[in-house]
Formats: C-alpha cells, sequence, structure tokens
C-alpha cells in the first residue's frame, strides 16, 4: 500500500481512504521495529525459537502448548 503509486488506481481500503480525508490524521509506516535493540532482540528470540523447536520443546513465547 505505501511502496507503490496508487494514485491511478486509488485506495482499496475503506477505512484508511477514510482517515485520510481527516486534516488532522498522518498515516506514516510502523517503523518501530527498526532499532539496533529491538533488531537484536528479534535475532534473538528468533534464534531461541528454533533451538528449542529441534529440542523437541514449546518456545518461551508459544502460543498453544
Amino acid at each position: 500500500m505505501f511502496f507503490e503509486d496508487l494514485s491511478q488506481r486509488g485506495i482499496d481500503d475503506d477505512v484508511l481512504a477514510r482517515l485520510l480525508t481527516f486534516p488532522n490524521v498522518l498515516v506514516t509506516a510502523h517503523q518501530g521495529f527498526l532499532t539496533r535493540e529491538a533488531l537484536h532482540a528479534i535475532a534473538l528470540t528468533t534464534l531461541n525459537n528454533a533451538l528449542q523447536w529441534q529440542r523437541g520443546d514449546c518456545a518461551e513465547n508459544c502460543l498453544t502448548g
């Protein structure tokens, strides 16, 4: 939605289209993950999940037992 030119086609998402009509709304891409600390935490979580899966364990952040 944000990485292509939709000026000819328009926006198919009704909620987003309505939000964009308000002068006090600014729509930005979510970039909260893009810090050194966040990327490090994501990498550690991913590697720990893979190791726990390899051992046959349920990951610490597993939603199902």
